[in-house]
């Protein structure tokens, strides 16, 4: 009965299920080498690489827990941790009391600087593996076509 349930899948439906397989492999196993290496979290090197890149290295708690994919308790959790290490600050927004920033800190920065080298390496070591820089390319951009619906809205709060 299961191998009858899967073989009348739509090749969109199983290409979705191997996505998932591959994305939680993936993850499983950087994770694993980011904690053991920096004691960070993927989801904390995703909040703190987000953060790097926003202006003033700052942005919205909301704006951020919708970019890294995390519930309002998920990313107070997270940011707890990150704030409780030194990484990461909240900070007030002077205009909206509702407004709460993320604000990465100079000893996030470099705890970034210190993660970054060897986890990009060991990204593309997993890519480069399995894959050759042509697949790479084309794997590339086939994501990047299901993920071009996603809008990038502004950081700021928004003045009334």
């Amino acid at each position: 009965m299961p191998s009858q349930v899967l073989s009348k899948q739509t090749s969109g439906v199983v290409a979705f299920a191997a996505l998932l397989r591959a994305h939680a492999a993936a993850t499983r196993q950087l994770n694993a080498q980011l904690m053991a290496d920096h004691d960070l979290t993927i989801s904390d090197f995703e909040v703190l690489l987000r953060l790097v890149r926003a202006p003033d290295l700052r942005m919205r708690r909301v704006d951020l827990a919708r970019e890294v994919v995390l519930t309002a308790s998920g990313i107070t959790r997270l940011l707890d941790g990150l704030e409780r290490s030194g990484l990461v600050e909240r900070s007030s927004c002077p205009v909206d009391r509702r407004v709460v920033y993320a604000v990465l800190t100079e000893t996030g920065l470099a705890k970034l600087r210190a993660a970054s080298a060897s986890h990009f390496e060991q990204v593309d070591e997993l890519f480069g593996s399995r894959l050759d820089e042509g697949e790479i390319v084309e794997l590339h951009g086939l994501l990047s076509r299901l993920g071009e619906d996603e809008v990038e809205l502004p950081c700021e709060a928004a003045e009334s």
